[in-house]
């Protein structure tokens, strides 16, 4: 009773999906599905235990999966936060795919040896403070994940995610719209964003929501970025249009570095 319980809520979400959403996309149509795992933790033992997990047990897990570019990041922001965060993004190719996740999981014997001591870690020594999942669709116009096209050190890299949230639905869809036939996808790869993803939340804290991630050699690299974009011609014109005012109500800007153990 107790296991099948386990995956009734995937189960339940799988057909919410499929009713919303659909499965049957054809080669050229097929989107991308995300999810960002936020593990919140407060304590250097903590993030020892996750980036143990992580590198060592979950990672290597879902490669065996077929999921073979996951990103992972912290915010530049840790060191001082009390809340520190830890991203985890993972590109699925199906709903079916992100539900049926967490059974091969339980059955990968090398993931089940090494993730003991994060599995098994008493209630009053929790590997994290609180664990989130966000759930996105990929924009029509940027279909799959891109990796990077970055020349430097790994470890100097800026990965910037970004959240906007509008008021309500109606407004949220004209961002998105902006984004896709609004022009605002091909400006960023014309100034050479190295855009990883943009994606629809679905599923999240905060909604209606979209969010996308950047990336750049290093800090100076990404304020030079958008110091171009903000005296960027096409984008004065396209920000300035009547129906992409007062879409967006909130703007979340998180600047995070790629862990060592982080496919990009």
């Amino acid at each position: 009773m107790q296991s099948n319980f386990r995956y009734a809520i995937p189960a339940i979400a799988l057909s919410l999906f499929t009713l919303c959403y659909g499965t049957a996309q054809s080669k050229k149509e097929q989107r991308t599905f995300y999810e960002i795992k936020v593990y919140h933790f407060a304590t250097t033992e903590q993030e020892a235990l996750l980036d143990h997990y992580l590198s060592k047990a979950y990672l290597p897990a879902l490669h065996r999966a077929g999921i073979k570019q996951v990103g992972a990041f912290k915010p530049l922001a840790n060191d001082t936060a009390a809340d520190k965060r830890l991203y985890v993004l993972i590109p699925h190719s199906s709903p079916e795919q992100w539900v049926a996740l967490p059974q091969q999981l339980q059955k990968d014997a090398d993931y089940n040896t090494i993730a003991r001591p994060y599995n098994n870690a008493p209630y009053d020594a929790a590997p994290y403070t609180r664990m989130e999942s966000i759930i996105l669709r990929a924009f029509r116009l940027a279909p799959q994940l891109t990796p990077p096209r970055l020349k430097g050190d790994k470890k100097d890299r800026i990965y910037e995610l970004r959240s906007y949230e509008s008021a309500t639905e109606k407004q949220y869809w004209k961002k998105v719209h902006m984004f896709n036939e609004g022009g605002e996808i091909p400006l960023f790869n014309r100034l050479r964003f190295n855009a990883i993803f943009y994606g629809e939340v679905i599923a999240g804290s905060r909604m209606p929501n979209l969010m996308y991630m950047t990336s750049f050699e290093n800090l100076a690299d990404r304020n030079a970025h958008w110091d171009t974009f903000r005296e960027d011609s096409e984008w004065k014109i396209l920000s300035a249009k009547p129906e992409y005012q007062h879409i967006v109500i909130r703007n979340e800007t998180i600047l995070t570095t790629p862990t060592s153990y982080s496919d990009f």
